[in-house]
């Protein structure tokens, strides 16, 4: 099954809006991800729907951040998506009259609920500001190794 990467990559396009002056255009944040700009459109259209981001059409137009970094996070990113599932791992449903099935069901269901509820907890105590914080860390642990 194919993972959904489309919060991993929003993180990631939002953090290149952040870093860059200006709009970046759908086909510029294209490149920076490796996917088809009617792909960042899209996605982004979602964006924008929440205020998260606005764009501009023309010569001089594309997309950048509106939001306050310090307060959008993961949470809020992940609900702007349509809350894609979490986990690829589903249980069987072939038999549902049958009780082996449905006791594995059941504790299944249990613990995918709590580890969602847990993951979505940590999301919501993570901003795009703490991100775009660990990403210039980093950049400048890199540059400084170069030098």
């Amino acid at each position: 099954m194919k993972r959904d990467s489309r919060l991993s990559s929003v993180l990631h396009a939002l953090l290149h809006m952040a870093e860059h002056d200006g709009r970046m255009t759908s086909d510029a944040l294209a490149q920076c991800l490796g996917t088809n700009p009617v792909v960042v459109r899209r996605t982004m259209g979602l964006l924008r729907k929440q205020g998260l981001v606005d764009s501009d059409r023309g010569p001089s137009g594309g997309w950048r951040i509106t939001a306050d970094l310090d307060k959008v996070t993961l949470r809020q990113l992940h609900e702007a998506l349509g809350e894609p599932a979490f986990f690829a791992i589903g249980h069987r449903q072939e038999t549902p009259e049958c009780l082996v099935e449905q006791a594995v069901n059941a504790a299944l269901d249990d613990a995918f609920d709590e580890a969602e509820a847990l993951l979505l907890k940590r999301f919501a105590h993570v901003t795009l500001a703490d991100l775009a914080k660990d990403f210039a860390r980093r950049h400048r642990e890199r540059k400084a190794a170069k030098d």
